[in-house]
């Protein structure tokens, strides 16, 4: 360890964060690349091959040109994510344990007690309901 001093070990770090920081922010690009689904084809190979052949110069020019669009993109993601999760735990909610066959054997009930049914019609729909 003596012929290699801290500050070289120190720069040695620091040069393997920065090549692994610059694979994740190739990877962001190349994966925003085939999420956006505003460019065609062409637009997105012509993108691609920039940024294989030239790699530090073509990510830079892609984040500055399309740095903000990849933001907007990366927001409306997970948007679209949380609003499905809470669809579809609302549905799960619903269907959980049998609670929407509840609600509606109940509405049942309430129509029959009403008059609004006929005894033959409440049991139908319930044999439907629990079918």
């Amino acid at each position: 360890m003596d012929d290699y001093p801290l500050l070289n070990l120190f720069l040695t770090m620091l040069y393997l964060f920065l090549w692994v920081m610059w694979f994740f922010l190739l990877f962001k690009v190349i994966t925003d690349l085939f999420r956006d689904h505003s460019l065609n084809g062409w637009a997105k190979a012509g993108w691609l091959v920039l940024v294989i052949l030239l790699p530090y110069v073509g990510v830079l020019i892609y984040l500055i040109v399309r740095g903000r669009s990849m933001h907007e993109r990366d927001e409306k993601l997970a948007k679209d994510s949380e609003a499905a999760f809470r669809d579809y735990v609302r549905r799960a909610a619903a269907t959980e344990g049998g609670n929407g066959h509840v609600d509606d054997l109940a509405k049942l009930a309430e129509l029959k007690d009403k008059g609004a049914i006929n005894p033959e019609e409440y049991e139908r729909a319930k044999a439907k309901l629990l079918a």
